[in-house]
């Protein structure tokens, strides 16, 4: 029987999302919604009252989704609604994103609320978007697909957040009268981007249905089930050393995304600097994301990971010592390598350990803990920050999450569908 093709007309439509949504993330996340609250719908208030607003809309975002994934993870799966719930929610993020850019100046309030929904959005999609993973290709293709993912969402999104950059350094070049129209539009395209590049996943990417229909019964059915697997959990040895430590190294991965631009900033580099720093980590990350998951494919995931994890620990040494902006290129090139594959080889480990049947509620824990990893990190930030004025104890401190998360990955035993494939990949 021929074996069948890993490049598939499924697998590509559905890393097509990652080119999708990777806008939003990249462009309005990282850059384009920080700079405008604080500088136009903000502009009478202070910065810090900027700095604990978006703070505190971002908690709640991640709240909302923490606790809500895994019970819509349990209903989706159910009836086989996974599908379902990432195009409304894409569609609902998408649509928000794009209303930002109707904001007038002073309208904060407005803007953080249409915020909060693009970003529930955005993060609830992405819960089903992993969850279709198992859908679409075989367990010992997982490392490939999964990292191809976050290859192609990098080039997306440096390609789109590129053209915002040149808009915004030059509005006449698009018929554009100022800065503030330079934005708005930014904001609008990238919700129709979102939404164009999220209508091939609608018609070639398959979903195993489910048994049931969604009643007010299957509501209280998925709460009593995602009940008795949160009862059951230990019984998932693997599922639950691998998300402890999980939880420990992308604290550190999602820290030093969070941090690189305040730590640039405070060894005194220029903000286009750092924008120029954050675009070479996505443009390195297309190609090297890539490799690195047919790498993981021929030689297996964990390894994949350890290596990851070894080059963020001496990135960071790196960090430390470093007193030029070309040293900060050079770090941030060594993170675009492989900030994508440790994200895409984790999704494709988590994918390799959970129940065949239960894939929505699943990554709906792994999405709680991906939320809570948020959390680890910036505390260990804040207590590093109140001990030394230094910034470079931040990344001293940073260290021990890679080490015990590695440490604890080694516990992790995989099913015989994720050993190193030994031939050829067929495309």
């Amino acid at each position: 029987m021929q074996k069948p093709k890993l490049l598939s007309r499924k697998v590509i439509t559905w890393a097509l999302y990652d080119w999708a949504n990777s806008a939003f993330a990249l462009s309005v996340l990282a850059v384009l919604f920080p700079l405008v609250l604080g500088n136009y719908w903000g502009a009478t208030d202070s910065g810090a009252s900027s700095t604990v607003r978006l703070g505190w809309i971002t908690f709640a975002a991640s709240a909302i989704v923490f606790v809500s994934a895994p019970l819509l993870g349990t209903i989706a799966d159910a009836g086989g609604y996974r599908k379902r719930f990432l195009v409304v929610f894409a569609t609902t993020g998408a649509i928000a994103t794009a209303a930002l850019g109707l904001v007038g100046q002073g309208q904060w309030p407005l803007a953080l609320g249409f915020y909060l929904v693009a970003s529930v959005g955005f993060y609830s999609a992405t819960v089903f978007y992993d969850s279709l993973l198992v859908d679409i290709t075989e367990p010992r293709n997982y490392s490939f697909v999964s990292t191809l993912g976050f290859s192609v969402g990098y080039l997306g999104g440096a390609t789109l957040m590129s053209l915002h950059l040149w808009m915004l350094k030059s509005p006449q070049t698009f018929g554009l009268e100022s800065t503030a129209e330079a934005f708005s539009v930014a904001f609008i395209s990238v919700g129709v981007w979102w939404l164009v590049f999220l209508l091939p996943l609608l018609f070639f990417v398959p979903e195993k249905k489910g048994p049931t229909v969604a009643t007010q019964g299957t509501f209280r059915t998925a709460y009593s089930e995602l009940r008795t697997t949160i009862l059951k959990i230990r019984e998932y040895r693997n599922v639950t050393v691998f998300l402890a430590s999980y939880w420990f190294y992308v604290g550190g991965v999602f820290t030093v995304i969070f941090m690189s631009v305040n730590y640039g900033q405070r060894l005194g580099f220029e903000d286009s600097d750092l924008v120029m720093a954050l675009l070479i980590a996505n443009f390195v990350g297309f190609p090297a994301t890539l490799l690195y998951g047919v790498l993981a494919h021929r030689f297996g995931a964990k390894k994949g990971i350890y290596f990851a994890l070894i080059a963020y620990i001496g990135a960071c040494l790196w960090g430390m010592q470093m007193t030029d902006i070309s040293e900060f290129y050079v770090m941030a090139a060594t993170i675009g390598a492989v900030q994508g594959g440790v994200q895409g080889l984790s999704r494709s480990v988590y994918a390799t350990l959970i129940p065949a049947n239960q894939p929505g509620e699943f990554f709906g824990f792994y999405s709680m803990t991906t939320k809570f990893a948020h959390v680890l990190g910036p505390a260990i930030v804040a207590i590093a920050a109140m001990l030394s004025d230094d910034p470079k104890w931040v990344l001293l401190a940073l260290i021990p999450m890679f080490v015990i998360g590695a440490l604890l990955l080694t516990l992790v035993r995989l099913p015989d569908a994720e050993r190193p494939a030994s031939e050829g990949i067929d495309a």
